[in-house]
C-alpha cells in the first residue's frame, strides 16, 4: 500500500499531474493554512472562524495573495504557477472574475506543486509572506 501521506514526489513526478489536479491538491493544502493561521491567532468563534476562513479562501482574496508573491517566486514556482493560471477551467465563480479566479488557481497550482514535492518549509515561508500585514 502506498504511503500518501509522506509527500516527497519528484519533480517529474509533479509534473505528470494535471494542472488543475494540482490546484485541486492546492486548494485543500492552502485552506489548511488559512484555517491554521486562524485559530493559531486566539479565540475566536467558530462562525467568526468560517467566515474569516472564507474571506481568505475566496477566489478574489487568493488572487491578491497572489498578487504579492509574485516578486518572490523562483523562476520553478512561477513556472508552477503560469500553468494553473493559464489553465483551462470551464467556469468562475460570480463573485470573482475571470483574471482573479486565474490567479487564484495558479496560486493554488504553486501549492499543490510545492506540498507533493514535501517543500513545506518554502510553503510555510510563502504563507507568512501572504499573512504580513
Amino acid at each position: 500500500m502506498e504511503n500518501f501521506f509522506q509527500m516527497e514526489f519528484t519533480k517529474t513526478q509533479v509534473n505528470a499531474v494535471s494542472n488543475l489536479g494540482l490546484a485541486h491538491i492546492g486548494d485543500g493544502v492552502y485552506e489548511l493554512l488559512c484555517r491554521t493561521y486562524l485559530c493559531s491567532r486566539g479565540d475566536k468563534t467558530v462562525s467568526t472562524l468560517h467566515k474569516d476562513t472564507v474571506d481568505m479562501v475566496n477566489a478574489t482574496a487568493q488572487a491578491a495573495f497572489a498578487e504579492k508573491l509574485l516578486p518572490e517566486l523562483t523562476e520553478e514556482e512561477m513556472a508552477y504557477f503560469r500553468r494553473g493560471k493559464n489553465a483551462h477551467t470551464h467556469a468562475a465563480p460570480k463573485a470573482a472574475g475571470k483574471k482573479a479566479y486565474a490567479m487564484a488557481t495558479g496560486l493554488e497550482t504553486l501549492f499543490g506543486a510545492l506540498y507533493l514535492m514535501g517543500r513545506t518549509d518554502r510553503l510555510n515561508e510563502l504563507f507568512a509572506m501572504i499573512t504580513e500585514k
